[in-house]
């Protein structure tokens, strides 16, 4: 069966891979999940994508995904029932910009507010006023539209929400008093979709001759 489905290592507390997770669940897609654990790299893994980093998706004929956004595509192509995907070179540059916004400045921002300690030549709210103004970018959106992708849930949606509910979580009590609510609001409701509940599910860590798990 391994040779049939295609075969998705992951993580599930790596927000790359949650959101790879919910844009293949969202696709009605199924692969064999390969829970791991970061330190503790199985050979598979490596053999598939020497970088080490996950999520990694290993297609049947023979294709490596191991871009979470590249999975995030890959699913999308194959089925968007609710048309997920911009359709417009307008739509397609605006989902471009917070993408590359999230990924790069925020996800940076996000990891020194995080682990201040290891960058102490800053305090942790000044990290996190770097991330702020990122949430201010979504903020303003999300004031106009009740998602980022506009009036229905998207792919913005979807690869975003991760990395701001870690950052929320780093200091949930500031951030529930932080001028966003708007955001506060859209954090609730991807925190309560059965995407994410879906996305969060816990499986063993995955060992070489272990049976198929099926995802989702």
């Amino acid at each position: 069966m391994d040779s049939e489905l295609p075969v998705l290592y992951s993580f599930r507390r790596c927000p790359f891979a949650i959101r790879a997770r919910m844009a293949i669940s969202y696709s009605g897609l199924h692969v064999a999940l390969r829970e791991v654990v970061l330190r503790d790299l199985p050979a598979a893994l490596l053999r598939c994508s020497p970088k080490g980093t996950v999520p990694v998706l290993a297609l049947p004929d023979g294709r490596v995904l191991d871009e979470s956004r590249d999975i995030i595509d890959w699913a999308l192509a194959q089925h968007d029932p609710d048309l997920w995907r911009p359709l417009t070179p307008v739509r397609q540059a605006d989902l471009l910009s917070l993408l590359n916004d999230n990924d790069n400045r925020f996800k940076q921002a996000l990891d020194r507010y995080k682990y201040a300690e290891r960058y102490p030549e800053h305090t942790a709210a000044h990290h996190r006023a770097g991330g702020e103004r990122f949430l201010d970018r979504l903020e303003r959106r999300l004031a106009r539209h009740e998602w980022l992708s506009g009036d229905g849930m998207g792919t913005a949606d979807i690869a975003i929400f991760p990395f701001v509910r870690q950052f929320a979580h780093v200091d949930s009590d500031w951030f529930m008093q932080s001028p966003y609510p708007h955001l506060q609001d859209w954090l609730e409701r991807l925190l309560h979709s059965a995407l994410f509940a879906g996305a969060m599910r816990k499986y063993p860590q995955w060992r070489e001759g272990d049976a198929v798990t099926v995802f989702p």
